[in-house]
């Protein structure tokens, strides 16, 4: 066997034996296009079909996670260690699905500030215990028929399980104004659900 090639292979399996901070690390470091399909390898499928969530077209959903990862090799810089890899690439993910999004439809960003107005005038919250108690059939259907930022936000809650602050660094608004999206588009899925009937 030539010793080389055998060197590669091992060093190949000490690389995909590490952790994915140390594997980033490395890929920061070294700038090892190898070492970034290792990252690729582990990520790929759960980020399409994140992707694929928002955007509901097989095809678009596969350009958008090739692009994001395009995209990501450049941001990898940004990973400081606060949370988990897999927690900031999953934000890093929502906030490029959400941008993507944005284009397509043009849809502005809203302002902190008139989202933490309305919150003033917002004083009934939706209990968490009357989405948990609807039926799931019904409940996809109520949320592919609200707006794509209602959806967002409820997946990140509800099914990922980020916690408020998490959500707020994601999207990059205040806490107030995050819970307050939150309450809000737990109503539309209710108005929603409603409106389906029995």
């Amino acid at each position: 066997m030539n010793p080389s090639r055998e060197q590669d292979k091992k060093e190949l399996q000490r690389v995909s034996a590490l952790s994915d901070e140390d594997l980033v690390k490395e890929i920061i470091e070294l700038k090892e296009s190898v070492y970034y399909g290792i990252l690729y390898d582990r990520y790929a499928d759960k980020i399409y079909n994140r992707c694929l969530r928002f955007i509901p077209v097989r095809e678009e959903a596969q350009d958008l996670t090739h692009d994001l990862f395009i995209k990501l090799y450049y941001r990898l810089k940004q990973f400081r260690g606060q949370s988990s890899f897999s927690t900031w690439l999953y934000s890093f993910t929502y906030n490029f699905c959400l941008n993507h999004l944005n284009r397509k439809h043009k849809i502005k960003q809203e302002k902190e500030q008139e989202l933490t107005d309305k919150l003033q005038n917002e004083t009934e919250e939706i209990d968490d215990n009357e989405i948990f108690a609807l039926k799931a059939e019904k409940l996809k259907v109520a949320l592919d028929r609200v707006g794509d930022k209602e959806k967002l936000i409820l997946l990140m809650k509800y099914q990922d399980e980020f916690s408020v602050k998490e959500i707020s660094e994601s999207l990059q608004l205040g806490e107030s104004a995050v819970k307050m999206r939150i309450n809000r588009a737990k109503k539309r899925v209710l108005e929603e659900y409603k409106n389906l009937g029995h």
